[in-house]
């Protein structure tokens, strides 16, 4: 909500309209859980619908959100953050078409910072593989 209250260009779209969308750009639906909005710089108070994804589709950017509260002056400098695989997957397929959002909520100041897959790689200081199982 910080996004699309406070910045122009970020939009958030149903179920049905991520599909619609990785239909269009020929894309499985096995990566609808790797972006929450999509993001048209200086874009302003339209309605997302088909007509509106088959018009600026070649402009349309991925994202994935990822949120924290700690006061981060220098976003995204110091965030901690969890990614699935198939969020790296889909953002190497898409290239520069996607980014991670990392958007700070603090009462110090709130800000964001969109990042590629290949500048968020530059930046990485320490990964490493967790396992999430289900039993």
């Amino acid at each position: 909500n910080y996004l699309i209250e406070n910045h122009t260009g970020f939009f958030k779209i149903d179920l049905a309209t991520k599909k619609e969308l990785l239909d269009l750009l020929n894309i499985e639906h096995r990566y609808l859980q790797a972006f929450d909005l999509i993001y048209l710089p200086d874009m302003v108070g339209k309605e997302v619908n088909s007509n509106f994804l088959e018009t600026y589709l070649e402009d349309i950017i991925l994202i994935e959100l990822k949120t924290t509260k700690k006061y981060l002056p220098e976003n995204p400098k110091g965030f901690f953050f969890g990614a699935t695989e198939n969020e790296f997957n889909f953002g190497k397929i898409l290239g520069a078409r996607f980014r991670f959002c990392f958007v700070s909520i603090n009462e110090k100041g709130s800000s964001f910072s969109l990042q590629t897959i290949d500048e968020l790689e530059a930046r990485i200081k320490n990964r490493r593989i967790q396992f999430q199982i289900n039993l």
